[in-house]
């Protein structure tokens, strides 16, 4: 489901990305272009965020479920990893 949603709101983004650059090609005023910017951002945070809690609930909870240590350490450094991305 999540996943869904995540991709109904990347296919915004995009959308917005191609309207944000036929905005700045015409040298529209910069209030309008950073306000569409700000609304592409959200979608592709909001895309993240359901991304990565639906990866919490099912490759993670997986791997911490299971005997394998080695796949446990490696779990824990990827969601380490992405979340130092995003908080970047």
């Amino acid at each position: 489901m999540n996943k869904e949603k995540a991709l109904i709101n990347f296919k915004k983004a995009q959308s917005l990305l191609k309207k944000i650059i036929g905005m700045v090609e015409n040298d529209e005023y910069c209030i309008d272009i950073m306000q569409q910017n700000l609304a592409a951002l959200g979608l592709l945070r909001s895309a993240h965020e359901m991304l990565f809690e639906g990866h919490l609930k099912t490759c993670f909870k997986s791997a911490m479920e299971s005997k394998q240590e080695a796949k446990k350490k490696k779990m824990i450094e990827e969601i380490l990893r992405v979340t130092k991305l995003y908080n970047k």
